[in-house]
């Protein structure tokens, strides 16, 4: 696995965390960087991602609920919730990689993670959120 992936991996499991059981991000993020085997380059990425999502969470969920109006936010499964975060914070935010590689990785997450219907939605989404970033 890249080194990206395994950030967006471990940024994904964070937010799980924080939105779950409201942990802040240094304490769900502890045991990641306990055992000492992810690269600084791994840490810094998931970080970045995990502060990003934190930090815009309002407006990233505005654009979930303008893209995915039949589902409020609040009732979107835990793990897609954010993938779909993740995901429109690196699109429309960070823009730092390009929108197909962001819509692949969610959808990559989604099938490791989320439940059988997960990948579609998530892709749907998405598709949706990707037409804002062309602009």
């Amino acid at each position: 696995m890249g080194v990206r992936r395994k950030a967006r991996v471990i940024a994904l499991q964070v937010l799980y965390e924080v939105d779950s059981v409201g942990h802040n991000m240094e304490s769900a993020l502890a045991p990641f960087l306990a055992d000492g085997r992810l690269s600084e380059e791994t840490i810094a990425f998931a970080r970045e991602l995990v502060s990003g999502v934190i930090q815009n969470k309002e407006k990233i969920d505005q654009h979930i609920k303008h893209f995915a109006p039949a589902w409020p936010v609040e009732q979107i499964p835990i793990v897609d919730r954010n993938i779909l975060r993740l995901a429109i914070f690196e699109i429309l935010l960070d823009n730092s990689v390009p929108v197909k590689v962001a819509i692949n990785e969610a959808v990559e997450l989604a099938k490791m993670f989320g439940g059988d219907n997960s990948p579609k939605f998530v892709n749907g989404v998405l598709g949706s959120v990707s037409t804002l970033a062309a602009r």
